[in-house]
């Protein structure tokens, strides 16, 4: 989701406001200038994606009634007042009502542009939760094949164009990323969605069994079969058949279910009757069948027949855009599940959740969501945080700037002349860089004298 950094500067001051407004325009940001409070109120929305500065002292409408008047519009827009001394108090007030930050004239350029940063870092993360429900409130209720990337956008148009074409489809995925979802939908869009939709992992069953579970048999076909049962595919006659990976399946079961696919007819165990049935299949696998490595033992006459069609879904390390608002998703639904409230998104949490590779896709990320919203966060940090290591950008200027400092001190053994000079500096900007980092000069003036 793009986020562009804007800033609403509002002074009456003519000179102070285009001064400003050049400043923060060479610090990268789209500068909105208003010369009096009134006339930034009537352009100022709850959509505005950035940071309202405002002078306090104002005709009509002063600066501090500004905030409160866009504090009512949208709690969460940070709004940045500069003060002169004698305002100190009233701005103090202001940010106990909720302002983001005030700011005493004189101030350096970069005094101003590091607040706005921040800001602008807490405006964003309120959009995009904002953006997140509402994208899930708009959505259909096929989820989790929910997403807004161009790859997951075409693979919901693919679905809806195949779904009635009733053709058999290969559906290629690795674990994790929705097959049987996709599946289910390819039924539920199509004419069958009157029959039934009937599933089997080919991996999870013995080959003792997956016979029986697919073409059925008569009683007394095999020992402890003590009455008929009707198969999977016949079940699935009218309506689909998924075969989840079906590259585990045995291959004297492949034999059967080409023949099956070849006639559409079956043959119980136990019996010589030759049963139609009117069925799709859609067979799904995590491996590559089209590769012969990967294929091993699946008969590659079996995987021509059931290509008719083949549908890939990504992993979601190739379709990143994607997992804030699957996240959302899955953060709700888990938090409605256990009666809490669903926490909101915080930076460091989407940075974790971008910088991961999530092996077991939408099906880890679901299990994420769920320790999330349990409180287990915290629990995982020390785990993730071998993984990950990221912190935003203001904090990382933060971090060089005061790390440049406390360097140019040591090498200057605390010499305030040298240590400007270094720095490249005024004297004033330097002593307020060395109360905002609290950075104590006198310790490297010791060092020098080796106290």
């Amino acid at each position: 989701m793009d986020f562009q950094p804007s800033v609403a500067f509002v002074d009456d001051d003519d000179d102070l406001r285009n001064a400003n407004r050049q400043t923060l325009e060479l610090a990268g940001f789209t500068v909105v200038p208003f010369a009096d409070a009134m006339s930034a109120l009537r352009s100022l929305t709850p959509d505005f994606a950035g940071v309202v500065v405002t002078d306090v002292r104002m005709p009509n409408i002063d600066g501090l009634e500004l905030f409160r008047r866009l504090h009512a519009l949208d709690a969460d827009l940070p709004v940045i007042l500069i003060t002169g001394h004698g305002d100190i108090d009233m701005a103090v007030e202001a940010i106990q009502e909720g302002a983001y930050d005030f700011i005493a004239k004189p101030y350096p350029a970069d005094r101003l542009v590091q607040s706005i940063l921040r800001a602008t870092e807490k405006r964003r993360l309120v959009m995009e939760n904002r953006q997140l429900r509402l994208a899930l409130e708009t959505s259909d209720d096929n989820l989790p094949l929910i997403g807004q990337t161009p790859v997951m956008q075409n693979l919901r148009k693919t679905l809806r164009h195949v779904a009635n074409a009733d053709v058999d489809v290969l559906i290629a995925g690795e674990t994790g990323t929705g097959k049987e979802v996709a599946a289910s939908l390819l039924h539920e869009w199509s004419r069958r969605k009157q029959g039934n939709f009937v599933a089997l992992n080919c991996g999870a069953l013995p080959e003792t069994v997956i016979e029986s579970e697919l073409f059925g048999h008569e009683a007394g076909a095999f020992t402890g079969a003590q009455k008929k049962r009707i198969g999977r595919i016949e079940h699935a006659s009218g309506g689909t058949l998924f075969l989840d990976e079906i590259e585990s399946m045995p291959l004297s079961t492949q034999v059967k279910l080409l023949r099956v696919l070849e006639t559409r007819e079956i043959t119980p165990l136990g019996t010589n009757e030759h049963r139609p049935v009117d069925l799709r299949v859609v067979a799904a696998a995590k491996v590559d069948l089209g590769s012969p490595e990967q294929r091993a033992n699946f008969r590659e006459d079996l995987f021509y027949r059931l290509n008719v069609v083949t549908i890939s879904i990504p992993p979601l390390r190739e379709r990143r855009e994607d997992i804030p608002l699957l996240f959302t998703h899955f953060l709700h639904r888990a938090a409605a599940r256990f009666k809490s409230e669903p926490p909101e998104m915080t930076g460091a949490l989407r940075s974790r959740l971008m910088e991961l590779d999530w092996p077991g896709n939408v099906r880890e990320l679901s299990h994420f969501a769920e320790r999330v919203a349990l409180g287990l966060d915290e629990l995982e940090g020390e785990r993730l945080s071998q993984t990950t290591n990221i912190i935003n950008l203001p904090e990382a200027m933060e971090q060089h700037e005061a790390k440049l400092i406390r360097d140019a001190l040591s090498a200057n053994h605390g010499d305030v002349r040298s240590t400007i000079e270094t720095l490249g500096i005024p004297r004033k900007t330097f002593y307020d860089k060395l109360q905002r980092h609290g950075i104590d000069r006198a310790d490297y003036a010791k060092q020098k004298t080796g106290n």
